[in-house]
């Protein structure tokens, strides 16, 4: 996927597109995915400077364009940069707020499994040329390969590096965090860093795994996803 920064000629097209990704994505979510993605839309409109990749706005005023308390908007803070979608630039110090970007990569990697509901149109301009990308050299970029497997790997780590090789950013966004705790009668369990995460891979990517897990072993029938 080739991404261009979304500004100069387009621009405003791009932005919409990004926006319509999200959308989209938060359409075939869960409730709390749809809230946290609306919570992040009404906030790139309202106070992302699209030129400097930069959202600089304290959690008092995050929390009254939300309608919730400080304490909710740091936790959907914490669930947005633990997907990888905004990107500390700066943290809170007295007297001056954190700074955020967006990992644009990161957001469509986790959003193209649901262009093809929006149009061929629209997945053809997203995985082309013209599609928006990640603004800025400090934001995290994701590894390029996989280092190389023991030969003693286990299961889930040989899945892994099946998942790595099908699609690397997806890989890092989702399926690098997950921890396997064991495997039998056919059914593998993971552990994810958070409830979320484990609820997002299961209600949009348990086909993915199970795949690759098939590959490596055709008597897993399941896979269970669990998180803190």
């Amino acid at each position: 996927m080739q991404i261009a920064r979304p500004v100069g000629r387009q621009a405003a097209s791009r932005k919409y597109d990004l926006l319509t990704a999200l959308g989209v994505h938060a359409c075939h979510g869960d409730k709390h995915l749809q809230r946290l993605v609306l919570r992040l839309m009404t906030l790139i409109v309202a106070r992302y400077n699209w030129q400097s990749d930069e959202i600089t706005v304290g959690q008092r005023e995050i929390a009254a364009l939300w309608g919730v308390d400080e304490r909710t908007v740091k936790r959907d803070i914490a669930r947005l940069r633990a997907l990888g979608w905004l990107v500390q630039h700066r943290a809170a110090v007295r007297g001056r707020v954190a700074s955020h970007g967006l990992d644009l990569k990161a957001i469509l990697a986790a959003t193209r499994g649901d262009w093809a509901a929006v149009g061929p149109d629209f997945v053809d301009r997203m995985a082309g040329p013209e599609a928006p990308a990640t603004p800025a050299p400090n934001v995290v970029s994701f590894p390029g390969s996989a280092p190389p497997l023991p030969k003693d790997a286990g299961l889930w780590a040989r899945a892994q590096a099946r998942l790595h090789a099908e699609d690397p950013a997806l890989f890092a966004a989702w399926f690098r965090p997950l921890v396997e705790l064991g495997a039998e009668g056919g059914l593998l369990e993971l552990a994810a860093p958070s409830r979320f995460h484990a609820s997002y891979v299961t209600t949009h990517l348990t086909a993915r795994v199970l795949a690759a897990l098939r590959a490596e072993d055709g008597t897993i029938r399941a896979v269970r996803l669990t998180g803190d």
